[in-house]
């Protein structure tokens, strides 16, 4: 009976506090009244407290799995272990359908009460940006725990393996199919291969009505906007020679600076937020020889798909009118200078409305939570979705303040029990809401 009570009043508490009502700024995010009351009935139901309790009760298993999960290495290209391992957590959480399709991403299936093959997608990607051989071993210091990838977003993993356990023992039943997703490359050279995948050869391309992507993030905070990204590699071929002897030919390292220099005067709008970068650049074969190769790698980034499409038609052409220039300048008796391009990376910009249900059922549900709503845009899996018109959003699962560090090898996360239990049911009385709980 004591165990009973106290079981009872944990609930008791925790719905308090999703259902406080927060102290709003002057210019706060508000949503819809219809919003409001949709994510209040979910929050008040006998159902949505016994998850929330569930989530409270299985609090250090879920940070158990995370653990488990951080150190299986999950490098660029190289996830297949960790895969294999959220699959079987996803099955051993109660999902009977769960397979892993030709990319490498993990899917488990949900059914929904209403049938169809339309689903919504409820995913976090199991990659990291950490190279292989690096140090995963997460170190604990009381409920901080620091590994490289263990918030980005590896911990989201075990999150969402909790929310499948948390739904059955609540016997949670959603108008919507609901199919859980580990993706594989979303970071860097990755290039969203694995969310790509799934929207456009997987078996449910075409049946994806909605996209939430869990990431590592304040729980307030809401990416509504992808930012689009176009990453290239330039090098600049020619036929090199003695430094001294042969002084006087065509230089591809002439050629790449003048490039470099060029492209580092393009002007960009500050709105929509517009951004362009040289982040390396090599080769030469010794200091005292005109080089064979001089090469660059570019990022350029955009709120807008138009501002993304001048930066990179100013960048080719730019990359061109050195090569000419280099090759009208000095003696090309030996060869010209020859340009070789290759596209390292492509990420589309999109957006969804701040006026769509997913959006606004965030809104709702964070404030109830208790939290200021923080719309963002940013380059997450929920790109690619926002590009196809599909209503996406990248939402967090931690209390703001309690993680940091993100893609250095320190990154850290705090695990007490409070904080991340409330926002891990914010987090998901906006998934509920969205998928129709009966």
């Amino acid at each position: 009976m004591l165990q009973e009570s106290r079981r009872v009043a944990v609930v008791l508490a925790l719905s308090m506090a999703c259902a406080a009502t927060p102290v709003l700024a002057k210019d706060a995010v508000t949503a819809s009244a219809a919003h409001d009351q949709a994510v209040q009935k979910v929050l008040s139901s006998d159902a949505y407290k016994k998850a929330l309790a569930v989530l409270d009760e299985q609090h250090g298993r879920i940070v158990e799995d995370g653990i488990t999960l951080t150190e299986i290495p999950a490098p660029p290209f190289k996830e297949a272990k960790r895969a294999q391992a959220f699959a079987e957590l996803l099955r051993a959480s109660g999902l009977k359908d769960v397979t892993l399709d030709e990319e490498g991403n993990v899917l488990g299936l949900r059914p929904g009460t209403a049938g169809g093959d339309q689903v919504v997608v409820v995913s976090a990607h199991m990659d990291t940006v950490f190279p292989e051989g690096t140090d995963v071993k997460v170190k604990r210091e009381g409920t901080r725990l620091a590994a490289p990838g263990i918030g980005d977003d590896t911990m989201s993993l075990a999150v969402l393996a909790g929310y499948v356990r948390a739904m059955e023992a609540a016997g949670i039943r959603t108008r919507d199919n609901i199919l859980f997703v580990g993706t594989v490359g979303e970071e860097g050279p990755g290039d969203l291969r694995g969310v790509r995948y799934l929207f456009t050869k997987g078996k449910y391309q075409g049946k994806i009505k909605a996209f939430y992507s869990v990431e590592s993030g304040s729980v307030a905070r809401v990416t509504h906007g992808g930012v689009g990204s176009k990453r290239y590699r330039a090098t600049f071929q020619g036929p090199g020679g003695h430094s001294f002897g042969a002084f006087g030919l065509v230089n591809p390292m002439y050629a790449l600076g003048q490039a470099a220099t060029a492209f580092s005067t393009i002007s960009v709008p500050a709105h929509p937020k517009t951004t362009y970068s040289i982040g390396r650049l090599g080769g030469g074969t010794s200091v005292n020889s005109i080089p064979v190769e001089a090469w660059m790698e570019v990022d350029m980034r955009s709120e807008d798909v138009d501002a993304l499409k001048r930066v990179e038609d100013r960048f080719l052409t730019i990359v061109k009118e050195a090569v000419a220039t280099e090759n009208f300048a000095r003696s090309t008796k030996e060869g010209e200078i020859k340009l070789k391009l290759d596209a390292i990376g492509d990420r589309p910009a999109g957006t969804t409305a701040v006026d769509t249900d997913i959006v606004q059922y965030a809104i709702s549900a964070i404030k109830a939570g208790g939290y200021e709503p923080d719309l963002n845009r940013s380059s997450t899996d929920s790109n690619l979705p926002m590009s196809l018109g599909i209503p996406a959003i990248t939402v967090g699962r931690m209390a703001p303040g309690t993680f940091g560090r993100a893609h250095a090898l320190d990154e850290w996360l705090d695990a007490e029990k409070g904080p991340m239990v409330k926002a891990m049911g914010t987090t998901l009385s906006t998934i509920l809401v969205t998928t129709g709980m009966q």
